[in-house]
């Protein structure tokens, strides 16, 4: 009882539990070179011209070096080019948001607006609306004797340097580890049907398992450091959950003895090359196979879903027909769903607004030495996605304070020399592992780089420790106060409830796209896209929780990218018939439609669907494959989730 007494609550358990990350030794490398760079240079030269413009570019540094994940070199381009774009019009605004009177204020509001709406498009467009904040905030504390001018100009040379750096890493990376990830399991597949009748049976098993385990994790850790849909992402989690039925077959096999086709074992491998992109997919799959024991036919069966895929463009929607790029005005309609047009979205837009406005207030107001750290505060903390409000501002309002302080005990025994660069070098490697981590571990190194960056621009004394302090838990006050217990629907991420809305506007989405009424087909698109957009927010606010929230949410992730797929391929199938493919049979179109509301009966009781096959041919057999995937990853725990993992929505 004693025992029991003295455990921490539940809540408080979740809130600061973590596993640490494996260290990313490359990305600690660029981390530690890059960024502190260009402050080593200017303090070589010396002089008050050449620190400031050393502060500049180093800031410049450190939006491109943080901006890159894991991905492809095209999205870590994309995503430095809105971190740096959107910094320099922070920094162009900060000019504005200084001082005292009306027009500061209007500035930040109008500014955290923006921020919000942008947010909501795209993943690269949520991290450039958080450096929009955050250089605003920045700039109107930083003084330095450069003009406005020069300013931006070695803000956008020091991103230069830093993204130089990243093509560097980019150049000499073995591969991709997301998809380097996923074909490991296609790899691992291949061994477990080599090693069919031998002794290495088992631990070939084992080693599948493991992989699994590993891709899900890489992938699904990747996602919840991601705002909005990641195509990218989405597609690799579709072929894990495309390659359930192979890793159910070679399983099998393995138990049953019985040997695979060698040409399944080299399509496998084939597989796995086109998913790290060392090599095309071959043009023609394997035939299906009639003859043999049922297990060398799921093996067969299971290839063929795969390669459908990874890349087969005759399965996607039973034509060869490329999708069309949609017109200008149905992607400014999409925008707009993602942003006006969400109700999420515009809730957060009020809350961010009112937050940096309040915080903007407070800084004109109260009487503290640095009171543009109110402002970046409450920035950093409410940061412009939809992850957990009240997890965030614990997480890095604690995070804040504690590198506060360290930073501010650095600069009190450290010199305005080399050493400041040594000390930032260490703090901005350890900001990659400690993103993996969780927000707050983050925030511990970020605050000293900042702080150690804004002191050498505008110095202060030893009294600053406190003031910064008390700066910091403003700031958190005001996001728990004014964006969370304010909001009661912010309390909770209703995943379920949107689960169940994204299976009906679907299935509703189905029985309009093959009838004759284009609008009405066009309208039951656009719901099924926003429940999609709708149920992605809840899910990434989920993912922004502590474990095992995050957890559980994390095993609906597979669930939510298969009905994605699934709208996905009922518009493709809807472009095949309206380019001369046959339509579709209306008794197929009625068993997908009542799968679909039985998968919502499912959700809604937390029970597993029914093994039935559903069955369907011509241009909606890719759609009723996308939903047997979708009932499978409810009937049972997602491949890679181990057995301790909580069922999802418990």
């Amino acid at each position: 009882m004693a025992e029991r007494s003295l455990r921490a609550p539940a809540w408080l358990e979740e809130l600061v539990r973590t596993t640490p990350p494996p260290v990313p030794w490359r990305d600690v490398t660029r981390f530690a070179v890059a960024v502190p760079a260009p402050l080593a240079v200017a303090l070589a030269v010396g002089g008050d011209g050449a620190l400031g413009a050393g502060v500049f570019a180093t800031t410049g540094a450190l939006a491109a070096t943080l901006a890159p994940q894991a991905g492809p070199l095209r999205d870590r381009l994309r995503r430095t080019a809105a971190a740096v774009g959107f910094g320099a019009v922070g920094l162009l605004a900060g000019q504005y948001a200084s001082g005292g009177g009306v027009l500061p204020v209007v500035v930040v509001a109008v500014l955290a607006l923006a921020a919000a709406l942008i947010s909501a498009v795209n993943s690269a467009m949520s991290l450039g609306a958080l450096q929009l904040l955050v250089y605003t905030a920045l700039a109107s504390g930083l003084v330095t004797p450069l003009p406005q001018w020069a300013e931006v100009s070695f803000f956008a040379a020091g991103a230069v340097w830093a993204t130089l750096a990243t093509l560097v890493q980019a150049a000499t990376e073995p591969s991709d580890p997301d998809r380097a990830a996923v074909a490991a399991v296609l790899t691992r597949i291949a061994g477990l049907l080599i090693a069919v009748g031998t002794e290495g049976s088992d631990d070939a098993r084992r080693d599948l398992t493991t992989a699994l385990n590993a891709a899900y994790d890489r992938v699904i850790r990747t996602r919840s450091l991601a705002a909005g849909r990641n195509r990218e992402l989405s597609e690799l989690a579709g072929v894990l959950n495309a390659a359930a039925p192979l890793v159910e077959a070679a399983v099998a096999s393995a138990r049953a003895g019985v040997h695979a086709d060698p040409h399944d074992v080299t399509a496998v491998h084939a597989l796995a090359a086109a998913v790290t992109g060392d090599r095309a997919l071959p043009p023609e799959r394997p035939a299906s196979l009639e003859g043999g024991p049922p297990q060398r036919r799921a093996v067969r069966h299971g290839v063929r879903l795969a390669w459908a895929v990874v890349g087969d463009p005759e399965e996607r929607a039973g034509a060869a027909v490329a999708q069309p790029r949609p017109p200008w005005r149905e992607r400014l309609r999409d925008v707009a769903d993602r942003t006006l047009g969400s109700p999420d979205t515009r809730d957060f837009a009020v809350r961010l607004t009112l937050c940096m406005t309040i915080a903007e207030v407070a800084r004109q107001l109260l009487p503290i030495e640095r009171p543009y750290w109110v402002l970046l505060t409450v920035a950093i903390v409410l940061k412009p996605d939809f992850g957990s409000v009240f997890t965030r501002a614990v997480q890095r309002g604690a995070g804040t304070l504690l590198g506060v302080l360290i930073g501010s005990l650095l600069l009190s025994f450290l010199p305005r020399n080399g050493w400041v660069v040594v000390a930032m070098a260490v703090a901005a490697g350890l900001l990659p592992w400690a993103r993996g981590a969780n927000f707050g571990l983050f925030s511990v190194f970020q605050t000293p780089v900042i702080i150690l960056l804004l002191d050498l621009a505008v110095p202060g004394g030893p009294g600053l420790v406190g003031a910064r302090l008390v700066d910091t838990l403003i700031g958190c006050a005001i996001v728990l106060v004014f964006g969370y217990l304010l909001w009661p629907q912010t309390w909770r991420a209703p995943l379920d409830e949107a689960l169940r809305a994204a299976a009906l506007a679907l299935d509703a989405f189905v029985e309009a796209a093959f009838g004759g009424d284009p609008t009405l087909r066009r309208r039951a698109r656009r719901r099924t896209y926003r429940a999609l957009t709708e149920l992605t927010t809840q899910l990434q606010r989920r993912l922004a929780e502590p474990p095992p929230i995050s957890t559980r949410a994390a095993a609906w992730w597979p669930v939510i990218v298969q009905l994605e797929r699934t709208a996905d391929a009922v518009t493709e199938a809807v472009i095949a018939v309206r380019h001369g493919g046959e339509a579709p049979d209306p008794a197929q179109v009625t068993v997908l439609r009542r799968a679909l509301r039985e998968l919502e009966d499912d959700v809604r009781a937390h029970r597993p669907p029914d093994d039935a096959e559903i069955h369907a041919d011509g241009v909606l057999a890719p759609v009723a494959r996308e939903v047997d995937a979708a009932r499978r990853l409810v009937r049972g725990a997602a491949p890679g989730r181990r057995p301790e993992t909580a069922a999802p929505g418990s």
